[in-house]
């Protein structure tokens, strides 16, 4: 069994920083997924991918992994690029990029 260890990133609807920080781990699929012929529905039989498993730390994560035998990799979160800007600066005259419609 191979899993992965990540930090998940804030989701579109976010501006803050809430329930982010914390480390995920998640099973790999270790079977495709198929289309039931009946219905068309998308189904696996592989139900650890079902499985989140959330810690605090990575550390916490790395030793559960260790613990269980898992095979495991550690995606390490990138950091964004935090630009602040007012609101007025998007129309001052001395803008490096003219502003236009």
């Amino acid at each position: 069994m191979s899993a992965r260890i990540f930090s998940p990133a804030k989701t579109a609807m976010q501006s803050g920083k809430a329930k982010t920080g914390h480390w995920v781990l998640e099973f790999d699929r270790e079977q495709p997924r198929r289309i039931e012929p009946l219905m068309g529905y998308t189904s696996s039989s592989d139900t650890r991918t079902q499985v989140h498993l959330r810690f605090d730390t990575m550390e916490a994560a790395v030793a559960y992994a260790e613990k269980h035998g898992l095979t495991y990799r550690i995606e390490k979160p990138q950091k964004a690029e935090r630009r602040r800007q007012a609101y007025s600066d998007n129309f001052k005259f001395d803008r490096r990029i003219p502003w236009t419609h």
